[in-house]
C-alpha cells in the first residue's frame, strides 16, 4: 500500500493505492500516476478520492480486475496437460546452477556420474560377453543380436513416460525408477533363465538407462559450464564402458568363471546406485521440477508434444535425435562388435581382443573430459562439423589396413573423438530450445538415441549372418556421414549466458 497527499485548494485527501498485477485494460490512468512497465499496468482501488470520476476509476478497475480473474481461471481450466497446471513463463533472467551449488548438487551430481557409470558398463558388457553368451545358448548371429535391439522397447517407453514421471514424482521419481530397473534386471540375469526370458530382461534394463540418460542429462544441460560438466557425466559413462569389458574378459578369460557370474557384480553396483540417488534426490518432488521449468501459459498442448509437433522446435527436437539415432548407433555398434571383429577378422586372441574394446572406450572417457574443456572454445558447431570428418578418416583405416595394432590405435583413437559428441547434442537443445521443453525434448533425443544402440548393432548382427562380421566397417563410416550432414542442419547456436 502507498499513500499519497494533495493539494486541491488548501484542503487536502488522501488517495491509497492498492498494486495488483493485472492485463492492462483501460486506455486511460491518473496523471499522477507512472507505469514503470509500458506493456503492462496496475488494476486500482482509491480510496476517500474528492471526486466522482476517482470513484467511478474504482468501481471500473475493480470491475476489470474480476474478470481479468475469471479470464486467467478458464485458461488454467483449458489446459491439455493431465498432471500440471499451467504456470507463466519464467522472463526473469535466473542464475544458472552449478554443480556444486547449491550444496545439495555435489551430492546428485555424484550420484547421477554414478549412475551413468552403470549405464556405460551395462552397455559395453553386451559386446565383451557376446560371443560366450552366443556358445551358452547355441545361438546365432542373428538371434544373439536380439540382446541388442531389445533395449529398444525399454528406451521407447522411457520416452514416453520421462514428462509423466517429472511432473508427478519430479526428479526422484527418475532416481528410484532407473536403479531399480536396474536391480531387478540384473538379478534376473544373473539367474541365466532361457534365452526368450534374457530377452525380455533386457528391456527393463533399456528402461533404466533411458528414463536416467534423459533426466540426468537435461538437468546438467542447464548448468553453467554445461559443456564441461556434461563431459564429465558421459566421461563417467565410458569410464564404466572401459572397465566392464576388461573385468567381464578377465573374469571369463582368466578366471574361467561362466559369463552370466559378471552380472553379480551389477547387482552390487545397481544396489548401491539405488540407494545413493534416492537419497541425494529425495527433495527433489514433483512440486520443485515444476517450480523451475514453468510452462509456457501461451501453449495447451503437452509438452512432449510441442516439443515434437509445434515448429521451431520440432526442428531441433527431431534433428538431435536423428543425429543421436546415428552416433549412439556408431558408438554400441562399434563397441558392442568389435570383441568379434578383432577375433574373426583380425586373427586376434581372445583377451587381446576384449581389450581392443577396453581401448574404445577409455579413449572415449578421455576424450569426453579432455574435448569438453576444448569443444566451447571453438563453438560446439564448429567443433563437431571437425571431429566427424576425423572419426570418417580413422574409420578407412580401420577398415582398409589389416593389421592388428594399427586397427587397435585407430579405434581407441576414434573412441577420443566420437567423445564429447552426446554432450554437444546435449548442449545444442538446452540453447536452441525454451526452458519448459528441455526435460521432454532432451528425453526423446536420448530415448531415439538408444534405439540406435539397438538397431544398428543388431542390423550389423543380421547382415553378418550372410556376409560376415566385416559389414560392420561401412556401416559405421555411412553413419558418420549420415550424422555430419544432419549437425549441419541444426540452426546456428547462441552461446549461454552462465
Amino acid at each position: 500500500m502507498a499513500s499519497m497527499s494533495a493539494n486541491h485548494g488548501g484542503g487536502s485527501s488522501t488517495c491509497v493505492v492498492e498494486l495488483q498485477e493485472r492485463p492492462f485494460q483501460s486506455a486511460s490512468s491518473p496523471p499522477s500516476i507512472k507505469l514503470q512497465q509500458p506493456e503492462r499496468a496496475h488494476s486500482l482501488s482509491i480510496q476517500n478520492a474528492p471526486s466522482r470520476s476517482g470513484s467511478h476509476y474504482s468501481l471500473r478497475s475493480s470491475q476489470e480486475g474480476q474478470l481479468s480473474r475469471r479470464e486467467e481461471s478458464r485458461r488454467s481450466s483449458q489446459n491439455n496437460d493431465p498432471v500440471e497446471a499451467q504456470l507463466p513463463p519464467n522472463t526473469a533472467h535466473e542464475k544458472l546452477q552449478q554443480w556444486n551449488s547449491p550444496r545439495v548438487n555435489i551430492a546428485r551430481s555424484f550420484a547421477c556420474f554414478f549412475s551413468m557409470f552403470i549405464m556405460g558398463a551395462n552397455d559395453a558388457a553386451y559386446g565383451a560377453l557376446l560371443v560366450y553368451m552366443e556358445e551358452y545358448y547355441h545361438l546365432t548371429y542373428i538371434v544373439i543380436s536380439l540382446v541388442f535391439l531389445s533395449p529398444l522397447v525399454g528406451y521407447t517407453a522411457s520416452a514416453l513416460l520421462n514428462n509423466v514421471v517429472h511432473l508427478k514424482f519430479g526428479q526422484r521419481g527418475v532416481a528410484f525408477l532407473g536403479p531399480l530397473a536396474h536391480v531387478i534386471a540384473y538379478i534376473i540375469i544373473a539367474v541365466h533363465p532361457p534365452y526368450p526370458v534374457l530377452v525380455v530382461t533386457f528391456m527393463l534394463a533399456g528402461f533404466g538407462n533411458g528414463i536416467q540418460d534423459a533426466g540426468w542429462n537435461a538437468w546438467m544441460g542447464n548448468m553453467a559450464n554445461s559443456n564441461e560438466v556434461l563431459g564429465v557425466l558421459h566421461g563417467f559413462y565410458s569410464l564404466g564402458a572401459t572397465l566392464s569389458p576388461l573385468l567381464a574378459t578377465s573374469m571369463v578369460v582368466s578366471a574361467k568363471l561362466p559369463w552370466y557370474q559378471f552380472y553379480y557384480v551389477m547387482i552390487g553396483a545397481s544396489a548401491l546406485e539405488l540407494a545413493t540417488c534416492l537419497w541425494s534426490f529425495w527433495t527433489a518432488d514433483a512440486a520443485q521440477f515444476r517450480a523451475a521449468n514453468p510452462k509456457d501459459s501461451n501453449s495447451n498442448d503437452s509438452r512432449l508434444w510441442e516439443a515434437l509437433l509445434r515448429m521451431p522446435a520440432a526442428r531441433v527436437t527431431w534433428l538431435c535425435s536423428l543425429f543421436l539415432l546415428g552416433y549412439v548407433g556408431t558408438e554400441v555398434g562399434l563397441g558392442g562388435w568389435i570383441t568379434t571383429f578383432m577375433i574373426r577378422v583380425r586373427d586376434g586372441g581372445a583377451f587381446a581382443s576384449g581389450m581392443t574394446a577396453t581401448g574404445f572406450w577409455l579413449g572415449m572417457a578421455v576424450g569426453r573430459v579432455v574435448l569438453g574443456f576444448i569443444t566451447p572454445r571453438i563453438g560446439e558447431k564448429l567443433a563437431i562439423m571437425i571431429y566427424l570428418p576425423i572419426c570418417m578418416g580413422l574409420e578407412l583405416l580401420f577398415w582398409l589396413v589389416p593389421s592388428f595394432l594399427l586397427s587397435a590405435i585407430a579405434v581407441a583413437l576414434q573412441g577420443f573423438f566420437l567423445g564429447p559428441m552426446f554432450p554437444s547434442v546435449v548442449v545444442a537443445a538446452t540453447r536452441l530450445l525454451p526452458r519448459h521443453l528441455h526435460v521432454s525434448a532432451i528425453g526423446f533425443a536420448a530415448a531415439f538415441g538408444g534405439g540406435g544402440a539397438a538397431v544398428f548393432p543388431f542390423a550389423v548382427g543380421a547382415i553378418a549372418q550372410s556376409k560376415g562380421v566385416q559389414v560392420l566397417q561401412p556401416i559405421v563410416l555411412a553413419l558418420l556421414a549420415v550424422c555430419w550432414f544432419l549437425w549441419l542442419a541444426l540452426p546456428r547456436m547462441s552461446k549461454k549466458k552462465e
